[in-house]
């Protein structure tokens, strides 16, 4: 699973370190790593280049109200390229990112633009905070990982927790069910614009297998404890062959046309 653009609105920074940290933790670490791999489909899953995936995404009040409820389409070609069509009360809005760059199409407006600085870090942040990133070691000459505890989780069951440290500072922690290794949560921190500390959590749910490989096919956000957002996929088709021009920005607004493999 990855983080589709929709993970924008959820990063990030968790400020709690990796102090007195040891090789038993990361060797502890890597198999909790191992086994999620395995469980998710091994080769198949670490194999995977490319991914399409089409759902419903729900924004949520923290009254419980869903205020917002359009489908999508994500497109993803690994490790950075990613392309997220919205469709709601008749109103499209696509966003694309390459690398270090994007760009938005809002169908309200009919405007198209580059993204600004802010969408870019955050789409940078979504990926170094996603299980992906995490899973496929994409992380490994940008951080460290070490293993944290084992807690209690639901139904009875243990969890293991295993946490990122990126050497700029961003932590984040991952939750995985000991039993049969399945991710479980993402837990992580930002910072908002009166200094204060607010928690993030991706809680991970419906694994269901595709051609081999197990992706969660609900992804609940929770901010401060409320849920704020759920992600619900249809369907997930990996490894198709995906053109290189859904990526680049069309001449104008007009030129915009929707993903249609």
């Amino acid at each position: 699973m990855h983080r589709p653009v929709l993970y924008l609105l959820l990063v990030i920074v968790f400020s709690v370190g990796a102090a007195g940290q040891t090789p038993a933790d990361d060797t502890r670490a890597a198999e909790v790593i191992k086994k999620a791999v395995a469980a998710l489909g091994g080769d198949r899953y670490s194999s995977v280049k490319s991914q399409i995936g089409r759902g419903k995404f729900s924004e949520i009040t923290k009254e419980g109200v869903v205020v917002s409820f359009r489908s999508f389409v994500d497109v993803i070609v690994y490790p950075n390229k990613e392309r997220t069509e919205f469709k709601g009360q008749g109103l499209k809005n696509i966003q694309v990112n390459v690398g270090d760059t994007g760009w938005v199409f809002d169908g309200s407006m009919e405007v198209l633009r580059n993204q600004n600085e802010t969408q870019l870090a955050n789409f940078k942040k979504g990926i170094r905070t996603s299980l992906d990133h995490l899973l496929r070691g994409e992380w490994k000459s940008e951080g460290k990982l070490s293993y944290v505890t084992r807690r209690a989780g639901t139904l009875g069951r243990r969890n293991d927790v295993i946490r990122l440290t990126y050497n700029d500072g961003l932590v984040v922690d991952f939750e995985f069910t000991t039993d049969d290794g399945l991710p479980v949560k993402a837990m992580y921190k930002r910072t908002n614009a009166d200094g204060e500390d607010i928690k993030e959590e991706d809680r991970y749910a419906q694994f269901i297998e595709t051609a081999g490989i197990k992706t969660a096919f609900v992804v609940d956000h929770y901010t401060n404890g409320k849920m704020t957002s759920r992600i619900n996929y249809e369907s997930i088709e990996f490894n198709k062959s995906i053109p290189e021009s859904i990526f680049t920005k069309p001449a104008n607004a007009k030129a915009v046309k929707e993903f249609k493999p």
